[in-house]
């Protein structure tokens, strides 16, 4: 069992190496000529935010003036933004399983390494958002991957200042979940840095996929806040299906997501932030079958998971760091394997008559991530991030105590010589390195690295 874990493990880390990033930042040149407001107004380093910027999104991109009625824009303005990265890369792995060695043969226990480079592009996001009426605020953005297919990360309205107050906003739709730190306008881009592995880690064997924080959700989110903006207390409840349509997974399977954090003024240096969020679910392991095919829609059985994490932003004049931690825990049947055959049909169906195997335990994990960034003018930000995430309980008796830890780090630098109200463009360029334990097919690391540069521009 370990060995197909190893081999499945080994096949997943693959096919994300060979996929290309999509960048989902939502940063909108959009706002900035509505208002006459230069970019660095809102970014501390497009598209990351800064506290002005931050309080701009909680107030449902409003400044809380005359100007943000749509009646009140000139009728040319259209609230929209495209953003695309074409860029020259290099991508490397140490350890690859080959299942077919030679035409007609399958040789399973040979690994060998990959290497390419080439010029590419990412995907395309296009942006709109803005206010429909005073208080009454929308973001939508349809992207596409490399190939142009299309997808909904995001679509939402959400209803401001309810009762004149700013404790009483309420969001529904298709939206990131109110996490401090924001996968969305991470600074990072490539193929093994593009994203919070913290985020989106699931155990080596394991099927729940349902627990990823760092996609954008189908629900409801009520969210409040300070007059300031010091204080953000947040409770979002979504169907449990990581954001797909159509609830394709259970029929009756709901999550929570809560937040809350609080900034204080550290004089000259700055306003820092520190915050606290839980993520807490269920998620269906028994599916109806045709023909021995799981039905989409049909998962009863739920199974809980949650997700726990304490979040700091700490500004230092020009440095500054972002700190996460977080603990995860899974049901065991998830951690057998149970809990997704829909997209994996390979994977286990529970049902009548089904145990788990002896001993099988709840897999639960730790990780954090520090991020940071000199930001020696709002053209020029350097970046580097730590990330570690460790298993500290495998599900299966016998399993290597390290098997999928993973360690990440990234190091990289943006120059934006273009930040103004039409339009942005960034030079990116990126090295970011990955290892995993014991997830090569005869049982070793894994190790794989990106190098990029490229042109990251909107407008």
């Amino acid at each position: 069992m370990v060995s197909c874990r190893r081999f499945f493990v080994a096949v997943i880390s693959l096919s994300c190496l060979l996929a290309s990033f999509t960048p989902s930042a939502q940063a909108l040149p959009a706002f900035a000529r509505k208002y006459g407001l230069r970019c660095s107004a809102c970014h501390e380093a497009w598209p990351m935010l800064n506290y002005f910027g931050q309080k701009f999104k909680d107030n449902g991109y409003q400044l809380m003036n005359d100007r943000d009625s749509p009646i009140w824009q000139n009728p040319s303005y259209w609230p929209m933004t495209l953003r695309i990265t074409p860029y020259f890369h290099r991508e490397s792995t140490d350890k690859l399983p080959d299942v077919v060695d030679a035409p007609g043969t399958t040789n399973p226990s040979f690994v060998r390494g990959l290497t390419y480079s080439g010029f590419d592009h990412s995907g395309l996001d296009i942006l709109t958002g803005g206010t429909l009426e005073k208080n009454i605020s929308f973001l939508l953005v349809p992207s596409a991957d490399e190939t142009s297919a299309f997808h909904m990360e995001s679509a939402n309205v959400r209803f401001d200042n309810l009762f004149h107050s700013s404790w009483f906003n309420f969001k529904l739709g298709k939206f990131e979940l109110d996490n401090l730190v924001s996968e969305k306008r991470i600074l990072t881009l490539s193929a093994n840095g593009g994203a919070y592995q913290l985020y989106h880690f699931i155990p080596a064997g394991d099927a729940n996929i349902f627990g990823q924080i760092g996609d954008n959700q189908l629900g409801i989110e009520w969210m409040g806040h300070s007059v300031n903006d010091r204080t953000r207390i947040s409770a979002a409840i979504m169907s449990t299906t990581d954001g797909s349509p159509d609830v394709p997974y259970g029929k009756n399977a709901y999550s929570g997501f809560f937040a809350a954090s609080q900034a204080f003024d550290v004089g000259k240096l700055g306003t820092d932030r520190i915050g606290a969020y839980a993520m807490v679910g269920q998620a269906p392991t028994v599916f109806l079958t045709s023909g021995g095919v799981p039905i989409p829609s049909t998962g009863t059985g739920n199974k809980s998971f949650s997700r726990e994490g304490f979040v700091g932003q700490f500004y230092f004049n020009k440095l500054n760091f972002q700190v996460v931690t977080q603990h995860g825990t899974d049901s065991a049947w998830f951690g057998a394997g149970f809990g997704n055959p829909i997209d994996n049909p390979g994977f286990p169906n529970n049902g009548p008559g089904v145990t788990l195997p002896a001993g099988t335990r709840n897999p639960s994990w730790n990780g954090a991530f520090i991020e940071t960034h000199w930001v020696e003018n709002p053209q020029l930000v350097f970046i580097q991030r730590s990330e570690w995430v460790h298993m500290s309980q495998q599900s299966i008796p016998g399993t290597p105590s390290n098997l999928g830890n993973t360690d990440n780090y990234v190091f990289g630098f943006r120059y934006m010589p273009l930040m103004n109200n039409r339009a942005g463009l960034a030079w990116h360029n990126e090295y970011a390195w990955i290892r995993q334990r014991g997830t090569a097919l005869d049982g070793s690391d894994t190790t794989s690295s990106s190098v990029m540069s490229g042109l990251d521009f909107d407008f």
